[in-house]
């Protein structure tokens, strides 16, 4: 048998297991049945036969007379005519009066006799080669005054019993490997039927997301109970570990902004203090740090946000328009910087269902996003427009670097950023946001690089409400 470190094949599921042992118990069953059939039907066998050797005994000792002293028997016919109902068995005889045998054969003679008249035995005894089932009836006839003790002795092989009881064992045997194969069928089923509360219960926890550590709500049976509320309490330390860090990591996200707020100030001023080129640039550097580490604790913070939120999401009637328009009118100022233009087009209502402030989070990192990687003097164009019956699609679209191909597919997770992004300040986690929004919304994100030119094309696909 092929084993593995986890034991053998069957070992490693319930429903196997529980099939083999069915099987098991179906076999012994099985063979208890085969044998008590064969063994009952072999007695009954013996039985009927004795039955008939005794018949056929006293129907000849009841023939037995007495002439003038003389003991007199006329074989009747009916005596050995029931024997042949048994089957094609030899049959001897020996009719003994007074220890002297008036007819048959001498040599059958009985291992013990009955002591009472009317008394009858039953042995096997080999006679002649063959095994032999003999009977003796013991009866008094009064030859004149005299009573004489006379014994009828009938014997018959045991051929046709024998063949009888491999008949009915074969019978037997063929049920019994059919009543086995259905035991088998039927375990396999019920096997299966017992696990499926089990199926059910892990499909429920399988098509749950990454996130979602809610306690499961199920009616389960007793057996299960105990792994329900196993699960249940295993996700609930789990959602407060993770709130922990979460927490942690906003508290120390909100903790760093402020000294940091405070280091660039005092650069920038020591910047325009300064007259040496090495030392302006020792403190650009500083200044760029700052600005990298205050975006990563601003977006750290963002994400914590999100965490928090999905477990609980709002389903407020969010008019999509009015939040791009919100949004746009937020980073105005930050384009300006770079004289990027702005340009909505979105005219509402274009009503969805969800939380606005992870919304509004998730536009406003794609947003920033193309701000600060588009080059001056271009244009971010906002859009808003039906997909199809059932979905709204936000599209912000830049004239910047675009992506790169070889890193597309990874862009959306956690702290990675694009091969083409050098000498640009960013954490990694924009984009990360922004699909762990619309996931939550039961949305998509999709990044695309446009085919009429330069730039980026960012997709915020969200069913309408």
């Amino acid at each position: 048998m092929s084993e593995t470190a986890s034991g053998p094949f069957w070992w490693r599921s319930i429903g196997q297991r529980l099939t083999i042992l069915l099987a098991g118990i179906a076999a012994v069953l099985a063979i208890l049945s085969w044998w008590m059939v064969t063994s009952f039907a072999r007695e009954a066998a013996e039985r009927t036969q004795d039955n008939v050797l005794v018949a056929s005994a006293t129907t000849i000792a009841e023939a037995l007379r007495s002439e003038q002293g003389t003991i007199l028997l006329e074989l009747p016919y009916s005596a050995f005519a029931m024997l042949d109902a048994i089957g094609e068995d030899r049959v001897f005889y020996r009719v003994a009066a007074d220890g002297k045998t008036l007819t048959g054969y001498d040599d059958l003679i009985p291992p013990s006799t009955p002591e009472r008249p009317g008394d009858v035995t039953v042995r096997t005894i080999d006679y002649r080669g063959d095994q032999v089932r003999t009977v003796t009836v013991r009866r008094t006839v009064l030859a004149g005054q005299q009573p004489v003790p006379v014994l009828v002795t009938v014997a018959q092989t045991r051929t046709g019993v024998e063949a009888i009881g491999s008949g009915l064992s074969r019978t037997a045997a063929v049920l019994s490997v059919a009543l086995f194969i259905l035991a088998v069928g039927l375990g396999a089923f019920a096997a299966g039927n017992a696990l499926q509360p089990l199926n059910s219960f892990a499909q429920a926890v399988t098509r749950r997301g990454p996130s979602d550590l809610r306690p499961l709500r199920r009616r389960v049976p007793d057996e299960l109970s105990p792994l329900l509320v196993a699960l249940n309490r295993l996700m609930e330390r789990l959602g407060q570990s993770i709130r922990r860090s979460e927490e942690f990591i906003a508290e120390a996200a909100h903790r760093v902004r402020t000294p940091l707020a405070t280091v660039r100030t005092q650069a920038e001023i020591a910047l325009h203090t300064v007259e040496k080129d090495d030392e302006k640039q020792m403190l650009r550097q500083i200044i760029r740090a700052v600005d990298e580490s205050s975006r990563s604790a601003s977006q750290l913070l963002d994400h914590a946000t999100v965490s928090f939120r999905a477990d609980a999401l709002a389903q407020d009637r969010i008019d999509l328009a009015e939040l791009a328009a919100r949004v746009t009118e937020g980073l105005q100022p930050t384009a300006e910087m770079k004289d990027i233009a702005l340009r909505l087009d979105a005219n509402g209502p274009a009503i969805v269902s969800g939380d606005a402030i992870l919304l509004e989070s998730a536009l406003r990192n794609v947003l920033d996003n193309s701000v600060k990687y588009s080059p001056a003097e271009t244009e971010v164009a906002i859009t808003l427009d039906r997909l199809d019956g059932s979905h709204w699609r936000l599209v912000v679209r830049d004239h910047g670097r675009g992506f790169s191909a070889s890193s597309l597919p990874e862009l959306t997770q956690r702290f990675k950023r694009g091969g083409n992004v050098d000498m640009v300040v960013g954490s990694g986690l924009g984009l990360t946001i922004a699909e762990e929004v619309l996931d939550a919304h039961g949305g998509r994100l999709e990044l695309t690089n446009p085919t009429d030119g330069a730039g980026a094309c960012v997709s915020l696909i969200l069913p309408a409400a």
